[in-house]
C-alpha cells in the first residue's frame, strides 16, 4: 500500500508541476480536466464540478472565476433553466489542456508499468487474502509467515 501511495504521490507531484510550467495552478489544472471529462449525461454545473473535485462550492466559483479572467473558461446559462451556471472550455482553454495532457501521456508512458505492477500485486495479494478462512484474523507477522510455510511447502 506504501508504494502504491508514492507512485500515485509522484505522479501528482509530477502534474503539480506541469501545470505550474503551463502557467496554470494545479487546482486550475484540475478544473479544465474535470470540464472536459464529465461523464456522459453530467452537465457542467459548479455542484457538479464540486463533486468531481472534491472541493466547495464557493472554491469552485474562485476557480472559475479566475479561469474565466483568463479566457480559459466560458461561463453560460443552462437553456432549461437560466438561473443555472453551466461552464465550458474555451478554445484557449482547449488548446492549454491539450498541451498539459500531452506531457501527462508521456509521463504515463514512462511511470505506468510500475504504477500496474505495483496495482496488480496488491491485488493479488487482496484476493489471496479474501480467500483465506480466517481473513482479517492474522497480524501482517502470521501472514508472512503463512506466506513462506507455503512457499516452502
Amino acid at each position: 500500500m506504501a508504494e502504491l501511495r508514492y507512485q500515485i504521490r509522484r505522479f501528482l507531484r509530477f502534474s503539480e508541476t506541469a501545470a505550474r510550467q503551463a502557467g496554470l495552478e494545479p487546482q486550475q489544472h484540475q478544473l479544465l480536466l474535470a470540464v472536459k471529462g464529465l461523464p456522459e449525461g453530467i452537465g457542467p454545473t459548479i455542484s457538479a464540478l464540486a463533486e468531481r473535485l472534491q472541493l466547495q462550492h464557493h472554491s469552485v466559483v474562485g476557480l472559475i472565476d479566475r479561469l474565466v479572467d483568463r479566457g480559459l473558461l466560458v461561463r453560460l446559462r443552462a437553456a432549461d433553466d437560466r438561473r443555472k451556471v453551466l461552464v465550458k472550455l474555451s478554445q484557449d482553454g482547449e488548446n492549454c489542456l491539450r498541451h498539459v495532457a500531452f506531457d501527462h501521456l508521456h509521463e504515463l508512458q514512462l511511470t505506468g508499468p510500475r504504477f500496474i505492477h505495483v496495482l496488480q500485486g496488491l491485488l493479488d495479494n487482496a484476493y489471496i487474502s479474501t480467500k483465506s478462512p480466517n481473513r482479517g484474523r492474522h497480524s501482517t507477522a502470521s501472514k508472512n509467515q503463512t506466506r513462506r510455510d507455503k512457499k516452502h511447502g
